[in-house]
C-alpha cells in the first residue's frame, strides 16, 4: 500500500498557508472531539509528522490559542445578530453575557479561548490586553450609544473588565442545574444591569 502523502498531497505554498491549514485542522478536530487536542492529533489529520506542526506552533497551548482566536470573528458575528436592535445597555449586556455563556458550552474552541487561561489560575489573565481587547470588540458590536449613557472610553473599559470577571465566575462555578435560563437571565440583569445603570 502506498504511504499517504503529507498535506493531502498538496503541500502549502508558504509558511503562512501552512500555519493557516494547521489552525483550520485544529479547529475542525476540536469541533469533532469537544475538547483540547494534541499536536500529534493535528499532525495525523494533515498526514505530516509532529515536527512539522511544532515548526509553526511550539506547544499544544499555542496551537489551541491560535485555533480559538481563529474562531472569534464568527462568534462576534453571531453575537451581533443576537443583540441586534437592543439599545438599552443593561439589556444588551445581559443578552451578550447569556449568549456568551451558552456559546462556551456549545462550542469547545470558544471555551478554550475564554476559560482555558483561568483553569491554570494565571494571575491577572482576565484583565490581560488580549482579554480586554476581546471584550471591547464584543461591546462595540452592540447597538448601544454608550456615550449617551455616560460611558467614555475609560468607563467602557472598566465595564468590560467587570463583565469579564463576572463571566469568569460562571466558568469556574457553572450555573446551578436547578436554575432555569430565565432565572439566570434575571439574576444577571439585576446585578450586572444595576452596575451598568449606576454609570448613567
Amino acid at each position: 500500500m502506498a504511504r499517504r502523502r503529507g498535506w493531502g498531497g498538496e503541500p502549502p505554498r508558504s509558511d503562512e498557508e501552512a500555519a493557516a491549514r494547521i489552525v483550520d485542522a485544529a479547529v475542525q478536530l476540536i469541533s469533532e472531539t469537544g475538547s483540547g487536542i494534541s499536536i500529534a492529533d493535528v499532525a495525523a489529520s494533515l498526514g505530516v509528522i509532529r515536527q512539522t506542526v511544532y515548526r509553526y506552533f511550539p506547544t499544544a497551548d499555542a496551537l489551541m490559542r491560535a485555533a480559538a482566536i481563529a474562531s472569534v470573528d464568527g462568534f462576534l458575528d453571531r453575537l451581533a445578530e443576537a443583540v441586534s436592535g437592543i439599545a438599552d445597555p443593561a439589556e444588551a449586556m445581559t443578552e451578550g453575557v447569556m449568549f456568551t455563556l451558552e456559546e462556551v458550552v456549545r462550542i469547545p474552541h470558544l471555551a478554550i479561548l475564554l476559560s482555558e487561561p483561568y483553569a491554570s489560575a494565571r494571575p491577572g489573565e482576565v484583565a490581560s490586553d488580549e482579554a480586554q481587547d476581546f471584550g471591547m470588540r464584543m461591546v462595540n458590536r452592540f447597538d448601544v450609544d454608550w456615550s449617551r449613557h455616560g460611558y467614555d472610553d475609560a468607563a467602557l473599559a472598566e465595564l468590560v473588565e467587570f463583565t469579564l470577571r463576572t463571566m469568569l465566575s460562571f466558568f469556574v462555578a457553572p450555573n446551578p442545574p436547578g436554575r432555569s435560563r430565565e432565572e439566570l437571565r434575571r439574576f444577571v440583569k439585576r446585578w450586572l444591569g444595576g452596575a451598568i445603570a449606576a454609570q448613567g
